[in-house]
């Protein structure tokens, strides 16, 4: 016979409880004062107080001598960059991506900025597969697929300028858009104001697709997340359900990676 409880995990309530100060610290943009600190965590000075000894003790939690304020102490630092140096973002895509397929039933891929440019890693058909030749290992075009105009809005200037000036020059030769660099900075300026890339049947006709930037911890682009599907079915409305999903899978995954709005901001 199970004791009372035995289902669940059982834990130290006074940790927990603990935990909401170091939380409000991390969410924080700057040292806080007892009472702010206190009070984001949901309990008096007091009892903030004399968990703060304990953690300034383990030094998870710093003080300034002179303002009084509290911060993250070096044992924090550690204990987060330690937690960054295990994390392969990959990994910890595939799980988000197969939520997302399951969500959305749409065909979703997982990119990655490989020595040739925008490259396909993983890839998750729906229960309508997407029939094009796009498939692991395959070289997105920067300018004419939503993976590749995913990372040429939010990756560095200079690792996507001289694939992009090749493809622009290609792309005016086959009477193919953009074939611009004003075109294709409107094209950026578009993906940069919505947060995420889209095209719609372009590269591959009667394909249309979104893509949205994965941010690490440093704010650098790390991965893009993929939604494809026909163009007559997919919804590639900026402001759609697909595009809605997308954006909120690949701002999870970035937390998960460390990255933080505030910092962003």
């Amino acid at each position: 016979m199970q004791a009372k409880g035995a289902g669940a995990r059982q834990g130290i309530q006074s940790i927990e409880v603990g935990g909401r100060l170091l939380a409000a610290l991390a969410a924080s943009r700057k040292p806080m004062m007892l009472k702010d600190l206190a009070e984001a965590a949901g309990m008096s000075a007091p009892k903030a107080h004399r968990y703060l000894v304990s953690f300034q003790r383990m030094g998870l939690v710093e003080q300034d001598s002179a303002s009084g304020h509290y911060d993250l102490g070096p044992f924090a630092l550690d204990l987060g960059l330690a937690c960054l140096g295990r994390l392969d973002p990959v990994q910890h895509a595939l799980p988000a991506l197969a939520r997302l397929r399951d969500t959305i039933d749409e065909t979703v891929a997982l990119a990655v900025w490989g020595n040739h440019g925008a490259t396909i890693v993983r890839w998750l058909e729906s229960s309508q597969p997407v029939n094009a030749a796009l498939r692991t290992g395959a070289v997105m075009p920067l300018t004419r697929s939503a993976t590749g105009r995913a990372f040429l809005a939010f990756l560095s200037e200079g690792a996507t300028a001289p694939l992009a000036k090749a493809e622009l020059a290609a792309n005016a030769r086959a009477g193919l858009a953009p074939a611009t660099r004003e075109e294709l900075a409107r094209i950026v300026a578009e993906t940069r104001r919505h947060g995420i890339a889209r095209a719609v049947a372009e590269f591959t006709e009667a394909i249309s697709g979104f893509a949205a930037p994965v941010f690490d911890a440093d704010g650098r682009m790390t991965l893009a997340l993929v939604a494809l599907g026909y163009a007559g079915d997919f919804d590639a409305r900026w402001d759609g359900a697909t595009a809605h999903a997308l954006r909120e899978a690949a701002a999870s995954l970035s937390r998960r990676l460390g990255w933080s709005p505030a910092r962003a901001a």
